[in-house]
């Protein structure tokens, strides 16, 4: 079952997230390796800079997503101010299994 993180940065947090980075795309691509992940990626302000994060992953349950939401670097981190985490089917241009 698919699984999308919404997440929203707390105001004034951009250096945090720039400082994080580099162990969140790690976290990213090891969910990557392992199958888990269906796309992920910032959500920008509007000036263009990230103010929050989209992810998709699978995962058997909203047990499980939740506990691949706390350990995102970027949440670990304290980053967020909040996350969201919800069940979600991919019905249009789905890419074929």
């Amino acid at each position: 079952m698919l699984f999308a993180f919404l997440c929203k940065d707390k105001p004034g947090a951009l250096q945090l997230r720039l400082d994080t980075r580099p162990a969140h795309l790690e976290w990213l691509n090891g969910l990557n390796a392992a199958q888990k992940i269906a796309f992920a990626g910032p959500f920008l302000d509007q000036d263009g800079k990230p103010d929050g994060s989209l992810v998709v992953v699978e995962a058997a349950n909203q047990a499980e997503a939740e506990a691949m939401a706390a350990n995102d670097p970027y949440a670990i981190a304290g980053l967020f101010e909040t996350v969201d985490v919800r069940a979600w089917n991919w019905t249009v241009n789905k890419p074929e299994s």
